[in-house]
């Protein structure tokens, strides 16, 4: 909502009122006394003289900086944080007692410099810059094969035993964009994300461009990375530190139990907390290795291997429903000797080959799995899986919350609110009528859509009568009638703060109103925000593909006023009185949806005009360096429409850059949290209830930034890391659905919270990107061979024939990676379907949809894409009941069982 300014003072005033102030910073560091270089064969490197941290860090004959260097003199207070630093907590009264906090970042002095020995780069006591205690601290830069290493050796000087209970390493990375112009960015920042996996956890990061060399940081020895710790720092105006244009940093935990026993308490850890006793003249050693990931977001998994680390690489990914089995590939130096999952027994586990398990959940489990692996070396990998219901039952689930529980039909409302889907706070079990946050309450934005745009793009692939009489409801009721004007406008609120205008409405004396966020009418009903069209045209056209695939169930309106109205609310959007729209906007593939069916429908002056009006756009972001604007000063909605009509328009350059962008902020790791999880971070100041600046996960940006991963994957099939990323971000929505079908807007990252957000806020737009992208996708990996996501894969004993039983949220779309075949429904399911690796003929089960009404008919739809083996043929439906329609062709389906179609090549 809010455009972040940039700052011009030295020492803040106040970021802004959402994101705290800050203090005059001074030279702790030393920096005036300079740098000690350090150069291996894959890296160089600077370290700052006196206090030995970590400045700079450059892959060997690269320029770019994986640190702040360019920013040191801005980060060289007291409380700023490097690699290199090191926090602890200990007490010397094993297993009781008050904590005692070791932290060299908080008071700093110059650090006494050791004698080095070989390998050993530079070295240094860090006793000057910790508090007086019985612990000795010993820091040193090593090299490491080629590669950075930083280990530290912690003793016991004192004459009892002592419980070190935290162990940290501070993780800085280049991830501030504070008063960068866009192309700086993109030039000289990197993101970063955790794998908190214990002994194979690692830390990995890359250019936010995408492209070029990325970092891996993996332990050194007997280093767990145990969890991972939001760093508290002051705020300066050069980096305003905890805002929308710099996150903030993390620190690798080791040990971590006397935070679990504190400020963590009430939280449930990713790794069982633990801590470890130093005898008398004992002592214990840690560290981390810095590795080159030379082939760049690609190569991070062979990367870390190489470093002798274990890799998991798990099919779809981590988030898995109840009913499938999931692929769980491992790659270690010693063999696996026992698996066990937390909660117990939620999850079963067969090895399926060398090296291969099959992972299936309970059947009556749900929610966040713990598997651990125990080496025979000693050593332990933690990977950590979310289990949903089946992909029918979590959206049988959700469509029923939705529409009774988030149902609000008080006509006495003075806004015009009465039926209608709205927002949502599942911790007082209460529709949210009223927040300062006015969008929230005021079905619209993000913040206020999110309940009903999942509602309506539930419909499409999962209708349900009582539901769709309900939103026609909210249709005639709210949506064209006060959410929209009469020439398509739509208005950024109908809630609002006037308490003068509306003596009669008890606004909560509970809520400060003075913020800015606390629109008056005029500014509520303005109609000048583009990404708001978005949501009001998907709603348009979830319903008109209602009423073409199962016509008896819209009472209201026939197909043709839905498509009508999804094609005048984006046409209105695009006038020269609403802000943004030059801009990528989250969800606008389904202006993408909306232009296919248009054609569809021979409606060819509307699909001319929209074409047109989108073509203008995609003209300007190929002629941008950095077409990725937003109302935010960073961010990661844009690329979504970039890629989109960049694509449709031929502009291959923009396309493959976008791809790029969205790899550089969307990692994979084996973690359902992070694993497709695209970066936002600030969004719960505006949407959420629990309002601060974190990295969020998977919020909607998972969902619609997987649109561009799976659109590329389609092109380009023979690149399965798109779709092992793509997939995980389009299977995130579905981890937000609660047990009952409450559908939280975002999970906390923070170690003392790591739960789901109390509202519902803007769930919606990234379950659109759910229904838009997801499917069941074959892929011929070039390690593992052929796999399916979203499906159960089996081959014939010569492997000719190849059959996949469809598992995932959406069985109206498949995609055969090796034939480079995508075929889409849109009515029924798609039951099973197989085909032939020579010949790449395709079979294809169609029946009714499990729950829903019963279609009379599905349009199928064949589309040849990318490069997959074969020509360039299209395919025609072999059966004699099939008439074309809609540039398809309609299949009659059976009330039930299954109608077998069969798919050959022209």
């Amino acid at each position: 909502m809010l455009h972040y300014g940039r700052a011009i003072l030295i020492c803040v005033y106040a970021v802004a009122s959402l994101f705290g102030g800050g203090v005059c910073q001074s030279d702790n560091l030393g920096l005036k006394n300079g740098y000690i270089t350090i150069n291996t064969a894959n890296f160089n490197a600077k370290v700052v003289r006196d206090a030995q941290v970590l400045a700079s860090l450059s892959p060997a004959g690269d320029s770019f900086d994986f640190l702040p260097f360019d920013l040191i003199s801005a980060r060289a207070g007291n409380g700023q944080y490097h690699w290199g630093d090191i926090t602890f907590r200990y007490r010397e009264s094993v297993g009781s007692g008050s904590w005692i906090n070791g932290d060299s970042a908080a008071s700093r002095k110059t650090v006494t410099t050791s004698k080095t020995g070989t390998g050993v780069l530079a070295s240094s006591s860090l006793n000057p810059t910790l508090p007086t205690g019985p612990l000795n601290v010993t820091r040193e830069w090593i090299d490491v094969s080629g590669d950075l290493g930083l280990r530290f050796t912690i003793g016991n000087t004192g004459k009892s035993p002592v419980e070190i209970g935290s162990l940290g390493f501070p993780a800085e990375f280049n991830s501030i964009f504070t008063n960068r112009a866009a192309t700086d960015t993109q030039r000289l920042c990197s993101l970063s994300d955790p794998y908190i996996g214990m002994h194979a956890g690692y830390i990995r990061a890359n250019p936010v461009r995408g492209t070029g060399a990325a970092l891996v940081v993996t332990p050194l020895g007997d280093t767990p990375f145990e969890a991972y710790r939001n760093l508290v720092e002051p705020s300066y105006a050069a980096t305003a530190y905890g805002s929308q244009t710099f996150e903030g940093f993390y620190e690798w935990q080791v040990l971590s139990k006397a935070w679990a026993e504190n400020e963590w308490k009430d939280a449930e850890p990713w790794n069982a907390p633990s801590s470890r006793t130093l005898q008398p003249g004992q002592t214990l050693q840690f560290g981390v290795r810095f590795s080159v990931a030379k082939g760049g977001v690609r190569d991070i998994d062979s990367t870390v291997r190489k470093t002798g680390t274990s890799v998991a690489f798990g099919v779809p990914g981590y988030i898995i429903p109840r009913g499938a089995t999931a692929q769980l590939f491992l790659d270690a130096n010693s063999s696996a000797v026992s698996f066990s999952s937390e909660p117990v027994e939620s999850l079963a586990f067969s090895q399926l080959s060398d090296g291969s398990y099959g992972i299936t959940p309970s059947p009556d489990f749900w929610g966040r799995s713990r598997l651990t692996i125990d080496y025979e070396d000693g050593k332990v990998q933690t990977i950590h899986y979310y289990v949903t219901k089946t992909g029918t039952e979590a959206l049988t689930d959700m469509g029923r919350f939705l529409t009774i529980e988030q149902w609000f039909n008080d006509t006495s409302d003075p806004f015009g609110r009465a039926n209608s889907v709205m927002s949502y706070d599942y911790e007082t079990r209460s529709i949210v009528t009223q927040d300062p946050r006015v969008w929230i309450a005021g079905l619209s934005d993000e913040g206020g859509v999110g309940a009903y745009l999942a509602a309506m793009a539930k419909q499409v692939i999962q209708p349900d009568a009582n539901e769709v009489s309900k939103l026609e409801m909210f249709v005639d009721k709210v949506l064209w009638p006060t959410i929209q004007t009469k020439d398509f406008a739509v208005r950024k609120s109908i809630f609002y703060y006037d308490p003068s205008g509306l003596p009669r409405y008890s606004y909560s004396s509970n809520i400060d109103w003075s913020s800015w966020t606390s629109w008056n009418k005029d500014a509520a009903y303005a109609i000048d925000r583009a990404y708001d069209y978005v949501h009001v045209a998907a709603a348009y056209w979830s319903l008109y593909r209602v009423a073409r695939a199962y016509p008896e169930l819209t009472k209201s309106h026939d197909w043709k006023w839905y498509i009508n109205q999804a094609y005048s609310t984006v046409m209105r959007g695009m006038q020269s009185d609403v802000g943004y729209n030059r801009l990528g906007l989250m969800g606008e593939t389904v202006f993408g949806e909306i232009l296919t069916d248009l054609t569809r429908e021979g409606l060819t002056s509307q699909a001319d005009a929209l074409t047109e009006s989108m073509r203008s756009r995609a003209t300007q972001w190929d002629s941008e360096a950095v077409p990725y604007g937003s109302e935010m000063a960073w961010d990661s909605t844009g690329q979504e429409g970039v890629y989109y009509w960049s694509k449709y328009f031929g502009l291959a350059n923009t396309a493959t850059k976008t791809v790029n962008s969205v790899l550089g902020y969307t990692p994979t790791v084996p973690h359902w949290g992070y694993n497709g999880n695209a970066r936002r971070y600030w969004d719960n100041v505006y949407g959420g209830k629990l309002r601060r600046i974190e990295r969020q996960i998977h919020h909607y940006g998972s969902g619609l930034n997987s649109l561009v991963l799976l659109s590329a994957f389609r092109s380009n099939p023979t690149d399965s890391y798109l779709l092992h990323v793509g997939y995980a971000g389009a299977s995130g929505p579905l981890s937000n659905i609660n047990e009952e079908g409450f559908a939280s807007a975002s999970f906390h990252a923070w170690p003392d919270t790591l739960r789901w957000d109390g509202y519902s806020g803007d769930y919606g737009p990234g379950f659109l990107g759910l229904v838009l992208g997801s499917g069941t996708y074959v892929a011929d990996h070039s390690t593992f061979g052929l796999l399916a996501y979203g499906g159960a894969l089996s081959t014939s004993d010569s492997t000719e024939e190849v059959s996949v039983q469809t598992n995932g949220p959406v069985t109206r779309r498949i995609f055969i990676g090796p034939l480079g075949v995508l075929v889409n429904v849109d009515a029924g399911s798609i039951a099973s379907f197989s085909y032939t690796r020579s010949s790449g003929a395709v079979s294809v089960s169609l029946t009714q949809l499990p729950g829903a009404p019963r279609a009379a008919a599905a349009v199928l739809w064949v589309e040849r894409s990318g490069s997959g083996d074969g020509d360039s043929a299209m395919y025609h439906v072999s059966m004699p009941e099939a008439t074309r329609e809609r540039m398809g062709w309609r299949i009659p389906l059976k009330t039930e069982g299954d109608v077998v179609v069969q798919l050959s090549k022209n």
